[in-house]
Order: structure tokens, then sequence, then C-alpha cells
């Protein structure tokens, strides 16, 4: 469900003794809003260019897009959580104890390539950055004894790219649905009435302005799997998976893993001329998605699901 316009939430899952967190904030009615609006900063690229010998310039290389880090000015309020100063105080030590607990992070930064998840909703446009909590600042006030503390807090994108906070899930069947054609009697002259099919079975609409990452999970039983985006890319596997089972292809950067029931790794299984897990992104607009393979039963299926990415909110 999308946040209510100005606000955002950080999330991450438990870990052991760990617990996660699950803290909203950006407006007041959340007790920590925003004394200044948020701050996108974008990091240095890694540029490869190389001088040029005995000449003047530069030989132009592959640059790589850094991290960026976005920034917070909160301020932790309880002024009206009680009638006396201190209980006002106490409770804004609370508060400001929750937002301390929920930046520390311990759960997601004790698991290796785990991110946390930052949402908001920004002009109406809900989107989501994966990444980590980082600094956290309270800073000392006179006003805490009277319910209010300034916090300072950074969140980093691990990639600087905001996606749609709605996950986007498309089903491909290895046997398309029949094609029923036309049914008698018939009359002159033919018309066709009733609201006609806009979609073909297969055919993914990306949105976005940035290539976005799919995870795609291919269901048994099937022999030798391979996903194929027609005109593009063909993801093959030597594996037979038996009714029950599936087999997990995470493309994200953040994971990067093929893995058999969401547990064995059998990125060994990709064939030599199936791309690199990085190079499987769908560019906006039309992608037409194919599951091949063996399959008697004509029961396996595949779901590929992504998320729309933009350069900026």
């Amino acid at each position: 469900m999308p946040l209510p316009e100005g606000q955002w939430n950080l999330s991450y899952s438990s870990n052991g003794i760990h617990p996660g967190a699950n803290l909203t904030f950006g407006t007041f009615s959340t007790g920590y809003g925003l004394t200044d609006p948020y701050e996108i900063t974008y990091g240095d690229a890694d540029v490869g260019d190389t001088p040029m010998p005995r000449r003047d310039g530069v030989r132009l290389g592959q640059d790589f897009k850094s991290t960026a880090t976005l920034t917070f000015e909160i301020g932790v309020d309880t002024v009206d959580a009680a009638m006396s100063q201190h209980g006002r105080h106490g409770a804004n030590l609370d508060a400001v104890s929750r937002i301390m607990q929920a930046w520390d992070g311990e759960a997601v930064r004790r698991r290796f390539g785990t991110p946390a998840v930052l949402r908001t909703t920004q002009g109406g446009r809900a989107r989501r950055f994966y990444g980590r909590p980082r600094k956290i600042a309270a800073a000392a006030s006179r006003l805490t004894r009277q319910g209010h503390t300034p916090v300072i807090a950074s969140f980093l994108s691990l990639d600087g790219v905001a996606y749609d906070d709605t996950e986007q899930v498309l089903r491909v069947d290895i046997n398309p649905p029949p094609h029923r054609g036309l049914v008698g009697p018939l009359t002159t002259p033919l018309r066709m009435v009733g609201a006609g099919a806009t979609k073909v079975p297969g055919e993914a609409i990306v949105g976005g302005t940035k290539p976005a990452w799919p995870v795609i999970t291919i269901y048994g039983p099937i022999s030798q799997p391979a996903c194929e985006v027609v005109g593009r890319w063909k993801a093959s596997l030597n594996l037979t998976l038996a009714a029950g089972e599936r087999v997990i292809i995470d493309t994200r950067p953040w994971a990067l893993t093929v893995l058999r029931n969401g547990s064995a790794s059998v990125a060994g299984k990709l064939t030599r001329s199936s791309p690199l897990l990085p190079d499987m992104r769908l560019t906006p607009g039309r992608s037409d998605f194919v599951l091949r393979g063996s399959d008697a039963t004509g029961l396996a299926y595949m779901t590929v699901a992504w998320r729309d990415a933009y350069a900026y909110l």
C-alpha cells in the first residue's frame, strides 16, 4: 500500500536476536517530521579515462556510476505526548531511541549483500530505494526536555536508482492459450464486438527511464528450461525440474543468484550461450518472453517480476 504523500518508510527483516525495523517518518503526524527537504547526493563516477602519450587530452574509457546518499533532517517531536515537562522529556527520549534503533540496522548490516528498503511517496509517485541506513546523530538541544530533538540521518542507496514501489509480475506458460477462432453460425457483414485483446501472452511492458532488473522463476516439470526475450537474449539451464520444483534467476545487483528451490545454487547450470546476469536487464518498452524446454505435461510455466526503474524520483 502506498505511503501518504511526503512520508518515508525504512524497513528490513529481523535476523536472529536482532529485531527488524518498520519506521515511518517525514511528516509531523508521524512524530518524525522533516525540518528541511530531503537531499539526494550522487557520488563521483569511477572514470576510466587514460592519458594520451605525447598528445593533449585523454582517451575516454568506460565510466561506472557510484552510489547515492539520501540525507534527512528530522525533528523528533513529542510536545503533545504529555502535559508535564518530565513526561514530554521521557517520551522524547523514547522516540529518539526508536529512530536510533531503526537506523542502527544491525539485523541487515550483518547480512552480506542484503539491502534495506527505503520507501516514499513524492508528487503522487510511490518509489523505493535499496541500500542501508548509515550515519545518524541526535543534536544536543535544550528543547529535548520540552519534547523536541533534531536528528540528522543518512541512507546509502546502493545504485542511486529509484524503483517503482509496485512490482510487476508476468506469467508465461509453456503452452500458449488456445485460439478459438470464429464460432458459427456466421452472418454478413462480420463484425468484431466486445473488448479486444490488447496484450499477447508473454508480452511485458516495462516503464521507467532506466532498464529494469527481472527476477525469473521457472516451475517444473520441465527439462532444459530456457527463458527467451525474443530478439534480445536467451538464458538456458542444463537441468531438469520435477513437478513442484523451481529455479529462480535473480538478476538484481544485490542478489545475482540462480537458486534451485530457493536455496541450492545452480548458477553453473547456465549454458555458455546464456548472457551474464547483469546483461539480462529489460529496456523500457515492450519485451516478449517465451518459455522453452521439454515438458510432456504442458504444465510448466514461469513468472517474470520486475520494478520500473527511474534515474530520479
